[in-house]
């Protein structure tokens, strides 16, 4: 390990299933076009791959993950297989030993879809761990849709609530809650390592349609690492960028264009 070194994961393993008309992994979309938007070159993945900070890298797969493997080969990555599609927290305990394995004191964890956080972003968050144990990269939008958001106090984040639980607050605490949650995390990595077995031991049960039909299922969240954290009273910082497009997600085929053209004015 060089001095400064940063290990980052990137989630990777969703099927995104809200990108109709494209059945391969996500992450692979092309930032530029060629046939149609689903075709082309600069996969969003070895974009984000390259400008995260320098140090080891994990790849957490699942769906098609032959091919995000193959795009990846020569990047020399680690793969961390997620034998089940069970949540952000699903994916990071699969990535338990990488995050064992490495020496650096931080990590990052993004997601595969973000194409454009800016290697500085990551940077300040990084720096701003000397004063936090985990940082969430949060960002104010226009219209907050249904992200989930970050409930603030002082300079704390004590918690994340999603869209299925704030929209039932008052309208005057929603309007108070601006700064929305990009899924972007850094965090000490002794932290994250001691953290893991708590947020195993508390998978929350949700229903989904699998195959047609809605079942039962166990998941497991990363947004539940701060609530934890604030219980035991340990400090979990933000970081808001200026620009929404920064941290936008490409999850449908809008955001496809959309991200495509943002690449187009880089």
């Amino acid at each position: 390990m060089q001095q400064g070194e940063v290990a980052s994961i990137v989630m990777a393993a969703g099927r995104g299933s809200r990108m109709k008309g494209y059945r391969g992994n996500k992450t692979l979309l092309p930032l530029k076009p060629g046939r149609s938007i689903y075709e082309g070159s600069r996969p969003i993945l070895t974009y984000i791959l390259g400008n995260l900070p320098r140090g080891p890298k994990a790849v957490v797969v699942n769906h098609c993950k032959t091919d995000v493997i193959a795009a990846t080969s020569h990047l020399g990555v680690t793969i961390c297989l997620q034998p089940r599609l069970n949540g952000t927290g699903g994916a990071i305990l699969a990535a338990e030993n990488f995050i064992a394995d490495q020496k650096c004191e931080s990590v990052i964890i993004t997601m595969g879809d973000v194409p454009f956080v800016k290697p500085d972003t990551y940077l300040e968050m990084v720096e701003l761990l000397r004063r936090y144990d985990m940082v969430v990269l949060g960002f104010r939008p226009r219209d907050k849709k249904q992200y989930g958001v970050l409930e603030i106090e002082a300079d704390r984040v004590v918690k994340i609530t999603e869209w299925k639980d704030w929209k039932n607050y008052p309208l005057e605490k929603q309007r108070g809650l601006t700064v929305c949650n990009s899924g972007i995390y850094a965090l000490g990595r002794r932290v994250l390592l001691s953290y893991l077995p708590v947020m195993a031991g508390r998978p929350q049960r949700v229903y989904k349609e699998i195959e047609g039909r809605i079942q039962p299922i166990e998941e497991f969240f990363l947004t539940d690492l701060v609530e934890y954290m604030s219980e035991d009273d340990r400090k979990v910082g933000f970081l808001v960028v200026e620009d929404e497009l920064e941290t936008m997600g490409v999850d449908d085929r809008e955001a496809l264009q959309l991200a495509q053209a943002v690449y187009q004015r880089l």
